[in-house]
C-alpha cells in the first residue's frame, strides 16, 4: 500500500473586518484602558496612604517639652487634632489615644475622681491608662512618643509605648498618631 498524503483540513477565510466591527472593538478597548488605569490610579493612591505632620495618622511635633508637657501634679492635657492626651506619671509622659476601648466613645479627665471616665458607659482609668472599672476588655491604648534634639532622636517609647522620662535640655516632643499600641487585657 502506498502510503497515502495526509491532508489538513483548510482553515475557512475570515471575512474582512468591517469598519462597524473595528470602531466597536476600539471604543472596548479604550474603555478598558480608562478602566484599567483608573482603577489602578486610584489602588495605588489607597495603598500608599500619605499622613502629613500635624495630621492625624502622622507624627505631631508638639514643640519644646518643658511648655507643652504638663507637670507631674498638673491635669493630663488633651490635644484634639492629635486625638491623644498627654499625661504625667511621676515624671514620666504616655500619650493615650482619646477613644475609650470598650465601644469608640471619647473618654474625659475627671478632675474631681482624679481619673479618666467614659461618660457613655462608665469605663474608668487613671492617670497612666490602666484599667479600674466598667465594661472596657482592656486599658487605654498608647501612642508612640520620642523626644529630638537638633533633629537627632533623643529617647523614644519602647514597643509597648509605657511612660517614658523627659530627657534634660531643650528637646522637642513628638507624638506618632500612627503608631498605636493597645492596652493590657484586664482580668
Amino acid at each position: 500500500m502506498a502510503a497515502e498524503a495526509k491532508t489538513t483540513p483548510a482553515v475557512p477565510d475570515l471575512p474582512p473586518l468591517s469598519r462597524r466591527e473595528f470602531l466597536n472593538y476600539a471604543w472596548l478597548a479604550s474603555l478598558g484602558f480608562v478602566f484599567v488605569v483608573g482603577f489602578g490610579g486610584t489602588a495605588y493612591f489607597f495603598a500608599f496612604p500619605r499622613f502629613k505632620a500635624g495630621e492625624f495618622g502622622g507624627v505631631f511635633p508638639l514643640g519644646k517639652a518643658g511648655d507643652v508637657l504638663p507637670k507631674p501634679n498638673d491635669p493630663p492635657v488633651h490635644n484634639q487634632a492629635g486625638k491623644f492626651w498627654l499625661a504625667n506619671i511621676n515624671g514620666l509622659i504616655v500619650a493615650l489615644y482619646d477613644v475609650c476601648v470598650h465601644l469608640g466613645c471619647l473618654y474625659e479627665w475627671q478632675a474631681v475622681s482624679g481619673r479618666f471616665e467614659c461618660p457613655c458607659h462608665g469605663s474608668k482609668y487613671n492617670r497612666d491608662g490602666s484599667y479600674v472599672e466598667g465594661p472596657a476588655p482592656r486599658s487605654l491604648d498608647r501612642m508612640a512618643i520620642s523626644f529630638v534634639a537638633n533633629g537627632q532622636p533623643v529617647a523614644a517609647t519602647d514597643a509597648q509605648a509605657n511612660p517614658l522620662p523627659v530627657p534634660e535640655g531643650e528637646v522637642q516632643v513628638l507624638v506618632d498618631t500612627g503608631k498605636i499600641v493597645q492596652g493590657d487585657p484586664h482580668g
